[in-house]
């Protein structure tokens, strides 16, 4: 039985994966992922992942250099989740941090905790808006 049998994936084809840098173990993203993704992502060795807002896929790093090299790839004992360990190139996040989960809350407030590593203008150009 191929591991692919083992997944249950949502009514839309869809699974959330978490990506987690293996050298940290530091969360570094979520994004959701079919099954043609996650075959791509096992066929080439970086992530590829499923954008429900564009309706296409997408390699992390296809536009700003900052890639995701897999180290392992796990999922849990219900099989509705990935985990996805990687090395990754740069920030995760597509504001420039080294992970989306770069904000913490504190009671009602929410507080930035870790420093930006770039400006989003200078990975993605002047419009600044990248896409992850």
């Amino acid at each position: 039985m191929s591991f692919y049998d083992q997944l249950k994936f949502d009514g839309q084809g869809l699974i959330p994966a978490i990506i987690q840098e293996q050298s940290s173990g530091r969360v570094l993203m979520m994004a959701w992922m079919n099954r043609a993704s996650l075959e791509k992502t096992v066929e080439t060795g970086k992530t590829w992942f499923w954008s429900r807002s564009r309706q296409k896929y997408w390699m992390k790093g296809e536009s700003s250099g900052h890639v995701q090299v897999v180290k392992d790839i796990a999922f849990d004992c219900d099989g509705d989740a990935l985990l996805i360990r990687v090395e990754q190139t740069g920030a995760a996040c597509h504001e420039g941090y080294q992970s989306c989960f770069f904000r913490s809350v504190l009671g009602q407030e929410s507080k930035i905790t870790e420093p930006q590593l770039q400006r989003p203008d200078e990975i993605y150009g002047a419009k600044g808006t990248g896409t992850p």
